[in-house]
């Protein structure tokens, strides 16, 4: 406890630190205010209704606001999709790895076609919202009307979002992109803690107390993934400069286990709404085209499990692939003298760390997968639906990562706040 608040005590005497902490409740507080502000014209209790199945994944995903039908409903989403479009298109493109090897300046470049790329995909993602959620009985309004005015609403407040998250990252704390997901998805935890406790009533309470304790080990599991890393020690070659004995230096290379973080799950997510919508076409024509989009829909589901944790494997082995390159890593360490110890340098090396990357990748991406389905076992053994999403799956990753993150920018504060006063007390006078 005095740990606790001697770390409080060193943020507020921090000027910096805590202006950062300032501003990033304030971003927050307007987020938050933002997503309680609806669309002019809708029934958000006919909404809430018809945001279900998959859809309500969704909305746990967005904080509520998505069956609230705020002007913030689709909030960063849009921007996710244009950052990943933009992520497959550097690899597949060899003329944005050009502008990104441009420095500075090129990441501006990407950041700005990443921006217009957000308009038209939010564009889209809200008239697709719009016909989903806006049925004859959920708005007041003319339907065109409504539809038409709600399109820029929501566009606004995606762009909005946006600028947000760039205010968090550069005057706050964390990536400003993941704080304001996790605080949608932290917001509807209280809800989601009273509708277990409704659900399970006062004689239930013991069992109540049991499931708290195994979503707290839970959590730490997902940290335990999250932080692991296969350390891969080098050496770095001595040289002689002058009269001078430089390098032979032992470091290492860490290799997360989890190196794609949440994109396999996102991927995933996307695809099967996609294949649902697509098999959903056909649902008037066949009888199983309609099961089989029901089946996709219902998150409890054996197909929509089965089909989401294969396609998360799938995705973990791809985006692994395309983000570590174990090729430019070995000509990083010949071009730096550095060699890994009893493994030659150049192709030797790449298939080392080539071995190494599949090795850790697939209990990675088993354990991700799992993480992805539990909370749909957790809903099968009797949770309330809101309270079973904390069980895993997009929402429980986005929020560890995002506070590892906040946590480790604070204690680099901390780190350097402490390093100034070791160095001011060594030099003052005496």
């Amino acid at each position: 406890m005095n740990k606790l608040y001697k770390v409080i005590r060193d943020i507020l005497t921090i000027k910096e630190l805590r202006s950062r902490v300032k501003n990033t409740l304030f971003f927050l507080l307007l987020f938050r205010l933002g997503s309680c502000i609806s669309l002019p014209g809708v029934n958000i209790g006919k909404v809430s209704e018809s945001v279900r199945g998959i859809l309500g994944l969704l909305d746990s995903f967005l904080g509520g606001s998505f069956s609230k039908a705020s002007v913030f409903a689709l909030g960063v989403a849009p921007y996710i999709s244009a950052s990943i479009i933009m992520q497959l298109l550097s690899i597949a493109w060899p003329k944005i790895q050009k502008i990104q090897r441009d420095g500075e300046m090129g990441r501006r470049k990407i950041a700005q076609v990443s921006r217009i790329l957000t308009i038209f995909i939010a564009i889209f993602q809200s008239i697709q919202y719009l016909f989903v959620t806006s049925g004859a009985d959920n708005v007041s309004i003319n339907r065109t009307f409504f539809i038409a005015i709600s399109v820029v609403i929501l566009t606004s407040g995606t762009m909005f979002c946006m600028w947000l998250g760039e205010r968090i990252t550069d005057k706050g704390i964390g990536n400003g992109v993941t704080v304001l997901i996790m605080v949608g998805i932290v917001s509807s935890f209280p809800r989601a803690i009273y509708q277990e406790i409704i659900h399970r009533g006062s004689r239930d309470l013991l069992l109540f107390l049991f499931e708290l304790i195994f979503l707290f080990c839970i959590v730490m599991a997902v940290v335990a993934f999250t932080q692991a890393t296969r350390k891969i020690p080098i050496q770095y070659a001595k040289q002689l400069t002058s009269s001078t004995i430089y390098g032979g230096q032992r470091q290492y290379i860490p290799l997360k286990l989890n190196g794609a973080g949440v994109m396999p799950i996102i991927f995933a997510n996307l695809l099967i709404v996609a294949i649902s919508f697509c098999i959903g076409f056909w649902s008037t024509k066949f009888e199983w085209a309609a099961t089989m989009s029901h089946k996709l829909q219902d998150f409890t589901s054996w197909p929509f499990n089965l089909l989401f944790a294969l396609l998360i494997v799938l995705f973990t082995y791809f985006y692994t692939a395309i983000t570590v390159n174990p090729v430019k890593i070995a000509e990083d360490m010949k071009r730096s003298n550095s060699f890994v110890p009893g493994v030659p340098s150049g192709s030797a090396t790449a298939r080392f760390f080539d071995e190494v990357i599949e090795k850790i990748t697939l209990p990675g991406a088993i354990f991700l997968a799992f993480i992805a389905i539990l909370p749909s076992f957790a809903y099968t053994l009797g949770l309330s639906p809101s309270f079973s999403k904390f069980y895993g799956g997009t929402s429980l990753l986005i929020m560890v990562s995002a506070i590892l993150e906040v946590i480790q920018q604070v204690d680099s504060y901390l780190l350097m706040r402490r390093y100034e006063v070791i160095i001011n007390k060594s030099v003052r006078p005496r």
